[in-house]
């Protein structure tokens, strides 16, 4: 914690490295007055191993990790693909699924494992878990998703990830041809982010 203008400010340790994903958290939480950091930010990040079963225990895994060792508010997240012709996967490997966080080499595998399965049967959902840890605070755990299909070809440059082969049949786009407002409207990690929002306040006042 520190003083700014004679308020009291707490830092909140955002789970990443990915300062576009930070920026989306900085939205949300600066107005509420808290300082933002990354992971970007911190000399000495204690190993996490995430051997959770689940997103929201992997999500958990980071949050408690770093909260414990650093005595720190944290909000970690994990989120990913899970496609219904191949019973969840790549689920929470989705990042990792052909090589470690290779976007071209996930969704070549990807494709190849969809090969011949007809568009109706593509049906897939995208999902975040967020979770928020803070010292004697029982963990804020909130979730999002979407549903879509898989395309047989990308299509789209924004985005990251399974993005260019995620299409939405309401908005006939795929999430990589949407714009940055539209993505935040329909995604995973927008619908989740909305959750925090209803949640996060009461929580925080307790």
């Amino acid at each position: 914690m520190l003083f700014s203008g004679g308020k009291l400010v707490t830092t909140i340790l955002i789970a990443t490295k990915n300062e576009g994903k930070a920026k989306e958290f900085r939205a949300f939480f600066e107005p509420r007055g808290f300082k933002v950091k990354t992971l970007n930010e911190m000399e000495q990040v204690p190993e996490i191993i995430e051997n959770g079963q689940t997103f929201e225990e992997n999500a958990l895994l980071k949050a408690e990790t770093l909260t414990n060792k650093l005595k720190m508010t944290v909000l970690a997240d994990d989120s990913g693909l899970m496609v219904d012709a191949l019973n969840g996967a790549p689920g929470i490997f989705s990042a990792r699924y052909a090589g470690d966080h290779d976007d071209a080499a996930n969704k070549v595998k990807l494709l190849h494992e969809l090969k011949g399965v007809p568009t109706d049967k593509r049906t897939a959902t995208f999902h975040t878990s967020l979770v928020v840890t803070s010292i004697a605070r029982k963990p804020l755990i909130v979730e999002g998703n979407v549903k879509g299909f898989i395309l047989e070809k990308e299509r789209g440059t924004d985005g990251f990830g399974y993005d260019p082969l995620f299409y939405l049949p309401s908005l006939k786009k795929t999430f990589a041809e949407l714009t940055p407002a539209e993505k935040n409207k329909v995604s995973h990690r927008g619908k989740a982010v909305r959750a925090l929002s209803v949640n996060f306040d009461d929580w925080w006042e307790k």
